[in-house]
């Protein structure tokens, strides 16, 4: 397996640290992996793996997680959209120019900020848009302000940012416990997704995810205008990938047909495709998740 090259990108405030795995042969198409809400660029490697060679993949940590989590705020989801379109002038991409087919990917909340990005800010750079899970307005979680709605919708996830932990066999206990990673946590790039989350160097162990980031660009998911409409002017068509249960293992998930129909998603030129028998999380890392993803990929390089 192709292993990836830390990168660090120029951004408004310091460097932005991504995963870069390189392309086979010069002129290959780029692909732009977006990591969810409390996630990080680990999180896509067996996406990265299917599509390195084929493409020039690039993962950021987003400003406020792992390796990017002492870029400076102000946090929310149009920073983070101009960061990944600056990446992208690091790296060439420019649709009107007749560069190489380039493919925004998001997962999550980065399904929101790769929207955003491609109908705003790298408007002209880019082919393609795949939204895995994400992107589309959510149902509203339970709560009475934001703080109580992302606790009901990220359980665990969230919880972890104010735990500490003694060495990584407690890191492994905490998500063994998580009723939709547990399953994976031994999977060697899961398990290198879940280390990327600590604080380099630091005992006790804790997530190097900054809580604030996370509340403001949750607030943006759920409550942000500008970002629930971004994909109603999408210059390019976009494939919705959704998984069948939620971030807790749950059915329904973010999405079903009922209320996919509900959103009307011709006029915006978004298709939606169910990957059977995945959650929130093992989207990223079942076969049919990973081959779900890279088909849809592949397709929206070729679409130009």
């Amino acid at each position: 397996m192709r292993e990836p090259v830390q990168v660090s990108v120029p951004v408004d405030g310091g460097e932005l640290a991504a995963l870069h795995w390189g392309a086979d042969a010069p002129g290959s198409p780029i692909a732009v992996l977006v990591h969810g809400i409390t996630a990080n660029a680990m999180a896509w490697a067996p996406v990265a793996a299917a599509l390195a060679g084929e493409f020039e993949v690039l993962a950021p940590d987003l400003r406020g997680r792992a390796r990017s989590a002492g870029l400076p705020g102000p946090y929310g989801l149009n920073r983070h959209a101009d960061d990944v379109a600056t990446l992208l002038d690091r790296f060439g991409a420019d649709r009107d120019a007749g560069a190489d087919a380039t493919v925004l990917v998001g997962h999550s909340m980065g399904a929101f900020v790769a929207a955003l990005a491609a109908a705003g800010t790298a408007r002209d750079r880019v082919h393609g848009l795949v939204l895995v899970d994400g992107g589309l307005a959510l149902p509203e979680p339970p709560g009475a302000d934001v703080d109580a709605k992302l606790a009901a919708l990220l359980g665990p996830s969230l919880a972890r940012l104010t735990t500490t932990f003694p060495d990584l066999a407690a890191v492994r206990s905490f998500w063994a416990g998580h009723p939709a990673v547990g399953p994976w946590v031994d999977v060697p790039a899961v398990a290198a997704f879940l280390a990327r989350d600590l604080v380099p160097d630091e005992v006790p162990l804790r997530s190097a995810v900054v809580p604030e980031a996370v509340r403001v660009d949750g607030g943006d998911v759920l409550l942000n205008e500008r970002v629930l409409e971004a994909t109603a002017s999408l210059p390019v068509p976009a494939t919705l990938l959704w998984a069948t249960r939620g971030l807790l293992g749950q059915r329904p998930g973010l999405y079903d047909e009922v209320r996919l129909a509900g959103l009307g998603l011709e006029p915006s030129g978004i298709t939606a495709h169910e990957v059977p028998d995945t959650d929130h999380y093992s989207i990223l890392w079942t076969e049919q998740g990973v081959a779900a993803i890279a088909g849809a990929v592949r397709a929206a390089a070729t679409r130009t």
